[in-house]
């Protein structure tokens, strides 16, 4: 309550869901494909899609933004990845601090995937999120649903250009062919 006006502060409780992913890439790199499952009170919806060349990490990143860039509003999110990388990238403040210095790690080395990194870390700025780790392939069944979508959207004909992964892949090309 405000003092002295009488007018109530109303207190608004952000939605409380769970966000199941799974990437995978058909060869790393090669097609590749996420899968996602939203849960918020019984109900569910999937998620899918895939990249004609790409990564497996940028397929575990791909799904973890794709399931958070689905919600309407800000929301509290239990996020769960098999994915050490994506887990640790964010539980552990890897991500921030690459961020903070110039997407450069440890030993000045540039960072990886830093388009996926910058959307994630801008969701989370929306959304509050727990990143949660499961074991893979290890009979936890949204994770093995998450797995069956990625492969389907992996295996699919005419999958669109990964354009962060190919532009880096050209640079990197690129640099290589001027060493020669």
């Amino acid at each position: 309550m405000a003092s002295g006006s009488g007018a109530e502060q109303r207190v608004v409780r952000r939605k409380e869901l769970t966000i199941h992913t799974d990437g995978a890439c058909l060869g790393n790199p090669g097609p590749g494909g996420y899968g996602v499952i939203l849960e918020y009170q019984g109900h569910r919806r999937e998620l899918s899609g895939g990249f004609r060349l790409t990564t497996n990490n940028r397929m575990e990143l791909t799904a973890a933004i794709e399931g958070l860039a689905a919600l309407k509003e800000p929301c509290v999110v239990t996020l769960y990845s098999d994915s050490a990388y994506v887990v640790r990238g964010m539980s552990e403040g890897w991500a921030r601090r690459w961020q903070l210095n110039g997407w450069r790690r440890e030993g000045r080395k540039l960072a990886s995937n830093r388009d996926l990194w910058a959307r994630l870390l801008e969701l989370c700025q929306v959304h509050d999120v727990t990143f949660r780790w499961v074991r893979g392939h290890a009979g936890n069944p949204d994770n093995e649903r998450c797995d069956r979508l990625a492969v389907a959207a992996a295996q699919q004909a005419g999958l669109p250009v990964d354009a962060g992964y190919e532009a880096s892949a050209t640079g990197q090309g690129a640099q290589a062919d001027r060493s020669v």
